[in-house]
């Protein structure tokens, strides 16, 4: 029986860590070696999850944590950490798993240039939810045949980054078909530009931070007469997002460079 990868996770202790954590826990093929939460640095980590199966230690930092030697590191912490968290990941020989939003293209870019230069895999996933990946699946198919398109993202008041990253890979996945076609051009535009949405990849993006909302994104597609809904919901548990971030760890290792999106490893 070959021997089981050995797993990182930043941020192991927040909501959707800990529940990947858990789930780590339950498998036979995956071990968790290291945790990164600074607030419980130096405790076990089954002892901060009530978990015994976890018995790693909780590191403060990447560094401190990849010093132990891993296979597939799995970044879930906030967007001002996650970008150096990749890189020393990269340098440390891991391939990455990527579930923070936040990262702009251009840092997908550097990543993308380390991680070739390592022959390492980076799967950066805007949601492990698979709804979420149909979602974008039947987005994708509706834009070859629509052309006017946009879209909103929703969440919770307190998120910071805006887009999500759901909302970002799905203008990135929509933008690759083709721009989104406007009635009115930006520039004629009557009132602040800013009405309109940001720009991504040539599709208005709107985000709405209220309580009420975790996660969800809604692609809007219109047509003279018609007009298609294509909406995804998260619920209040993290559990949703367990099964499609332990597909991402186990395949992984067969990528090069930055792929984005879970479907890149998933069977058709």
């Amino acid at each position: 029986m070959a021997e089981p990868l050995r797993i990182i996770v930043a941020g192991a202790t927040g909501w959707a860590g800990s529940a990947l954590a858990r789930g780590i826990a339950r498998t036979d093929d995956l071990r968790l070696v290291g945790a990164v939460a600074r607030a419980s640095a130096g405790r076990k980590l089954g002892e901060v999850l009530n978990e015994p199966k976890l018995d790693c230690p909780v590191a403060a930092s990447a560094a401190e944590a990849l010093a132990a030697g891993a296979d597939v590191f799995v970044e879930y912490t906030k967007p001002d950490t996650a970008k150096a968290n990749i890189l020393a990941a990269l340098a440390a020989g891991c391939h990455v798993v990527v579930g923070t939003s936040g990262l702009a293209d251009v840092d997908y870019a550097e990543i993308d240039d380390v991680a070739h230069e390592r022959s390492r895999g980076v799967l950066a996933c805007g949601n492990f939810a698979i709804t979420a990946v149909l979602a974008m699946k039947f987005a994708e198919m509706a834009a070859r045949y629509l052309d006017h398109f946009e879209i909103i993202d929703y969440a919770h008041e307190t998120k910071v980054d805006a887009p999500s990253g759901t909302a970002r890979e799905l203008s990135a996945r929509l933008g690759r078909i083709k721009a989104a076609t406007l009635g009115v051009p930006l520039e004629q535009v009557r009132g602040p530009r800013e009405a309109r949405g940001a720009t991504l990849n040539g599709v208005q993006v709107h985000s709405v931070r209220t309580p009420g909302f975790v996660i969800g994104v809604e692609a809007i597609f219109g047509a003279h007469g018609q007009r298609l809904h294509i909406r995804h919901e998260s619920g209040e548990s993290a559990e949703p997002y367990v099964g499609g971030a332990l597909l991402a760890i186990r395949h992984v290792h067969t990528l090069t460079g930055v792929h984005r999106g879970l479907d890149t490893v998933m069977q058709d």
